[in-house]
């Protein structure tokens, strides 16, 4: 059982709009706890435009190590950053931000979690067909990761189509070999499918893709955390392998434990 914090907790606060949605801390602080870390995650409802007055007022907070970003915040904070770290700059959007040394520190760490919580799943990547669902902070870092893993082709759709074409030219500029195209794909034929929307957060919201154009051999990989989506159970009864978006979670909690250190060299 986590203990609650004292005055010698690090904390980090995890930034989100709306707030009501997020579970984050009911996995992320026994993942911390068990990394032997005495830090604390705890969740703050922040609208877009009080992001950067909430951040500085935070890093006045000496016992604050720093902020984990969900959405919206993800390209806005990289904005905000002093300096990125690798992720964040070939992504240009950050999921976790360090107040250590005086300055803000950012980089995107989505793409490599769900990249593991995949392969511990079973998932290959490499050498199939996978289309990615949305185009914003998340995605992108996804995307950039998988693209490394060299996929047989990378689809991108998104509801605003000059995003996703924007992702798939970023990608192929930073990775000239990567086979990633851009357009409005349904998911027959694909290998991999991959929500990164967030459509399914709530009960009731559209389909990010056709559940119909999916086949039983697809895996299917959904980025929501907080429930159980309608695509994930679509895919679940025709016999897919499904993961969802608390592995892609518990996936970069060593990230974190390394990388808001405020010993690390």
């Amino acid at each position: 059982m986590v203990q609650h914090p004292s005055g010698k907790t690090g904390m980090l606060a995890l930034l989100a709009h709306p707030v009501d949605h997020v579970k984050g801390p009911s996995f992320m602080n026994p993942a911390l706890e068990e990394l032997g870390r005495d830090w604390f995650v705890t969740p703050m409802h922040v609208k877009p435009d009080d992001l950067g007055q909430v951040v500085a007022a935070l890093r006045k907070l000496d016992n604050y190590l720093g902020v984990i970003l969900t959405l919206p915040h993800k390209e806005a904070m990289a904005a905000m950053c002093d300096q990125l770290g690798p992720n964040g700059r070939l992504i240009g959007a950050v999921n976790a931000v360090s107040f250590a040394g005086g300055r803000l520190t950012g980089d995107m760490f989505d793409g490599m979690g769900l990249l593991r919580a995949v392969t511990e799943a079973g998932i290959g990547i490499g050498g199939r067909k996978v289309l990615l669902v949305g185009a914003g902070g998340a995605a992108r870092a996804i995307a950039f990761a998988f693209a490394q893993e060299k996929p047989a082709r990378l689809g991108i759709t998104n509801r605003t189509a000059e995003r996703s074409e924007k992702l798939a030219n970023d990608i192929a500029a930073a990775l000239p070999n990567a086979s990633v195209s851009a357009g409005e794909y349904d998911a027959s034929g694909y290998d991999v499918v991959v929500n990164c929307t967030s459509l399914g957060l709530h009960e009731g919201d559209q389909l990010p893709t056709d559940p119909k154009r999916i086949g039983p051999s697809t895996d299917v990989v959904d980025i929501i955390a907080v429930r159980e989506t309608e695509l994930m159970q679509a895919a679940g009864a025709k016999g897919c392998k499904v993961v969802g978006g608390v592995p892609m979670a518990l996936g970069q909690m060593a990230e974190f434990s390394r990388f808001f250190d405020p010993d690390r060299s």
